[in-house]
């Protein structure tokens, strides 16, 4: 691997990351904001919206064949992007990367696809085991990389295998029992893994009983969650044997601001963006609120949310 900075080079790294994925695929120091559910972030040097699963493979070879940083998104809905911005490339995978299809009981989708749009084609297909994720924010990449969960239904519960881009650059099928899930884990995040498509084994239904359930926590969640504020979704993970939001407000910690972020007074396991927060503001509630639980309750938070700078 070349010992020079990438910064250094001869050649225009926008023009060879056009060739791979096409001009307008390509775009240079683009705001992170735009592209996270927390609406807040600096510019990254080149933001890619690879179509296949070749353009992934040959943007992956390029960056790390010249030391550049690469990062691999989908919805950016679990991320914090520093206020300077980021080096390097990201790569989104949910602006193209998200065909769907359903085989008998087997529901086949690529990383970039929703999980509301994957709960949509089981339903429609009257394909039931997935309406949990109906609404988790964020990609069927991204639940496979964390074993997303919500209402008693974990990723890990429906999977069959998902196909990767191992880090020595081969496209390789990672079966469950490969992927060692556990709460918000996976052998995949790691080792540094990237998701491409996954394989969900459901079960049939009733399309309407499915559609009623997905109604159903919908409204529960509406209730629950601060939906209509800017957040990367749940903040902390849940520590083991307590919740994180109960912790939080026994701590005195709902509520909580600096700048424009804030404890959620809806829901305390969230950190919401009010107008204008942040990654600083953000960083502050955060570490004051696990400071708060420490010393509370003697628990340590750990958060859910990665860091991007």
């Amino acid at each position: 691997m070349p010992e020079q900075s990438y910064e250094t080079l001869d050649f225009d790294i926008t023009e060879r990351l056009a060739e791979i994925v096409g001009v307008n695929s390509v775009k240079v120091n683009e705001p992170m904001s735009a592209h996270t559910t927390f609406k807040i972030g600096g510019p990254v040097e080149w933001f890619v919206e690879p179509q296949s699963i070749d353009q992934i493979q040959s943007i992956m070879r390029f960056c790390n064949g010249y030391s550049i940083p690469v990062h691999v998104m989908g919805l950016g809905s679990d991320v914090l992007v520093c206020d300077e911005g980021m080096l390097g490339v990201v790569v989104q995978t949910a602006a193209h990367f998200k065909q769907i299809y359903v085989e008998g009981t087997v529901v086949h989708a690529l990383a970039g696809a929703s999980n509301e749009d994957v709960a949509a084609a089981a339903q429609r297909a009257g394909l039931t085991g997935y309406e949990f994720a109906s609404g988790i924010p964020g990609t069927v990449g991204g639940a496979a990389i964390m074993n997303a969960g919500a209402y008693d239904g974990e990723f890990a519960q429906v999977a069959i295998s998902v196909l990767c881009l191992a880090p020595y650059g081969s496209i390789v099928e990672i079966s469950a029992e490969q992927a060692k899930w556990s709460y918000r884990h996976s052998m995949m995040a790691d080792e540094g893994y990237i998701v491409l498509g996954v394989r969900l084994q459901l079960a049939p239904g009733d399309p309407d009983e499915i559609q009623a359930r997905m109604d159903d926590l919908a409204k529960r969640r509406a209730e629950k969650q601060p939906l209509e504020l800017p957040s990367a979704g749940s903040t902390f993970k849940r520590p083991e044997g307590y919740y994180a939001g109960a912790l939080i407000q026994d701590a005195g910690m709902q509520g909580h601001s600096h700048g424009g972020a804030q404890v959620s007074t809806k829901h305390a396991g969230f950190v919401v963006n009010t107008g204008g927060a942040t990654a600083q503001d953000v960083c502050w509630v955060i570490s004051d609120v696990m400071d708060a639980v420490k010393k509370n309750s003697g628990v340590n938070l750990e958060p859910e949310v990665k860091f991007w700078c």
